[in-house]
């Protein structure tokens, strides 16, 4: 879209500087503007600065923070003011899109109550408009039977929906500026796609600018108007998009485009181009698949007077040693159902998971105990799955107190290894997870999976929440991991792109139902199934001219 420039824009930041008690400013010097009816993205790593301007922005800086310079919303500046300032100015000029639209949506109040509370908040409106209010907005966002649907609790939304959900509220006042902060990390390719089309929609139709701060490249390629580059708190290059992905002028901005992964075009790769590429340790591997799963059957019960639900129906598939299968799908689709069940947390209503050899209905209490010392996870979040008290050394040794394995001496020895492996020094091991970067953290908890040397690896959406550089070491580590210690890995994700980059073969899960598996090379580029060609066709394209290209085709170029 042409930018409309105005003599008074949604957002300008001036000689933004924001510091805390560090040697190194959060914020160094960013200026900016979002005019109306124009997006613009502003993309970095994590700690360039992004979420603090657009928390300047909205008056929503820490109390420790202490910020110089000018912020602007609607003409209205926003910086130190007070809060009864800043009451007027959230809501009504600027409001915020959040990344996890779980923890930003009140799970105890119907989703009309909390539009309604919204509207009241910022305007004097009668119960009726607000009720009438809250089924537009729905209507706005494009949500189904907004009448019934006003009256549900978030948890009776899907993903999508309860983001949808998030940007109702943040139209409710009509605010001229929307700051979309990671607005589809947390959701699936193709309801990322519908969000993202709906962000567009919502901007033609309502001309408020959106400030989009995000990681991934292919979704400010999808619906950016222009881009601001952000590093250690500075702007390093800014242009229209195009201008941008076409002829970057920076090492940094370069880097970062170079980082991103990226599928291959329709036929490009060979069936088998992937397994013609593994290791020996994989040509070489044993006769007894890792983990066999046959015609496996999962039931949740039903909670609150609800029917039971069928994570799993009827799955079979096969993880053969020493290679990874790439385990792709939307939310709800048993992804991550299947992995618990493979590592026995989850008991199966029907079928057999068989692990080296072993069904694991089968086998005593003793031998299930040694089976499941061969299987380790490594989760999507880090920062929760680390205990916060524990130094790096702790964490990684914990898998081997637990086990009683080796003397102190030798776990000592084991946790200088791991830390070798993972590519950190070893001085980190005396650290706690807070000193630590994201990438660091998930390369710790990589490290710790690997304590017990195990026969399999189920990694959970590993790299969802890195950034695009981050993620891109983290995967060339996996890979050198899996190279050189021959496990086997089921690698969950529904980002595509990051399962071609792994991945040996793939399957894909719709519904609990196995619907497509192969070789990735086959699988990732001509495809058999319909449901995988729509998983594919939502993966944005890091490049504007092809990606947009795409969208106004309705098909993959």
């Amino acid at each position: 879209m042409t930018t409309q420039t105005t003599a008074q824009p949604a957002l300008e930041v001036d000689s933004l500087r924001i510091t805390f008690d560090f040697p190194r400013p959060a914020v160094s010097d960013i200026s900016l503007r979002v005019d109306r009816g124009e997006i613009v993205a502003l993309v970095g790593e994590s700690g360039s600065g992004k979420t603090m301007t657009a928390r300047a922005a909205i008056g929503l800086l820490p109390e420790s923070a202490r910020a110089t310079g000018s912020v602007k919303v609607d003409g209205a500046e926003v910086l130190n003011q007070d809060e009864k300032v800043l009451n007027t100015i959230r809501g009504a000029r600027v409001a915020m899109i959040f990344q996890e639209p779980q923890t930003a949506l009140n799970p105890v109040q119907t989703v009309g109550w909390q539009l309604r509370q919204a509207l009241r908040t910022h305007r004097k409106i009668s119960r009726r408009d607000a009720a009438r209010r809250a089924v537009e907005l729905l209507t706005l966002v494009e949500i189904p039977q907004p009448e019934r649907r006003v009256d549900h609790y978030p948890h009776q939304l899907s993903g999508g929906q309860k983001q949808r959900v998030v940007i109702a509220l943040a139209l409710a006042n009509d605010p001229a500026l929307l700051l979309a902060d990671e607005p589809t990390t947390a959701l699936d390719v193709s309801v990322q796609r519908e969000i993202l089309d709906l962000l567009v929609r919502l901007r033609d139709r309502t001309d408020a600018a959106i400030l989009l701060i995000t990681h991934n490249l292919g979704v400010v390629a999808d619906i950016a108007d222009r881009v601001v580059v952000v590093q250690f708190g500075e702007v390093v290059e800014r242009g229209d998009v195009f201008d941008i992905f076409a002829r970057p002028t920076q090492p940094y901005t370069r880097a970062l485009l170079d980082a991103v992964p990226r599928l291959p075009s329709p036929g490009s790769a060979a069936p088998g181009a992937h397994a013609a590429a593994t290791s020996t340790a994989r040509d070489t591997a044993d006769a007894t698949p890792a983990v066999s799963v046959e015609h496996l059957t999962v039931t949740h019960r039903g909670q609150f007077g609800q029917a039971p639900h069928t994570a799993l129906d009827d799955v079979s598939l096969t993880v053969e040693t020493g290679t990874v299968l790439g385990l792709v799908g939307e939310s709800g689709s048993g992804k991550t159902t299947l992995g618990r069940t493979i590592g026995g947390l989850i008991t199966p209503r029907a079928g057999r998971v068989i692990v080296d050899g072993h069904d694991l209905a089968g086998v005593s209490s003793a031998r299930l105990r040694q089976l499941r010392r061969t299987i380790a996870f490594v989760p999507q979040d880090p920062t929760a799955s680390l205990d916060p008290r524990f130094t790096v050394s702790e964490s990684i040794r914990e898998p081997l107190d637990i086990q009683g394995v080796g003397t102190r001496d030798e776990q000592a020895r084991r946790v200088d290894e791991l830390l070798d492996a993972v590519h950190l020094p070893r001085s980190f091991a005396h650290r706690l997870p807070h000193e630590l970067s994201g990438g660091q953290r998930q390369r710790v908890a990589l490290a710790r999976a690997l304590a017990l040397r195990p026969m399999l690896l189920i990694a959970d959406e590993p790299t969802s929440a890195l950034d695009v550089s981050v993620q891109a070491r983290v995967l060339e580590l996996f890979g050198e991991l899996q190279r050189d210690l021959g496990f086997a890995a089921l690698f969950i994700s529904h980002d595509l792109a990051v399962v071609e980059q792994v991945a040996d073969r793939v399957a894909v899960l719709r519904d609990g139902r196995l619907v497509e598996e192969g070789a990735a090379g086959t699988v990732l580029t001509a495809p058999r199934a319909d449901y995988t060609r729509a998983l594919l066709e939502a993966v944005p394209y890091p490049d504007p001219v092809r990606q947009r290209s795409r969208a106004r085709a309705g098909t993959p170029s």
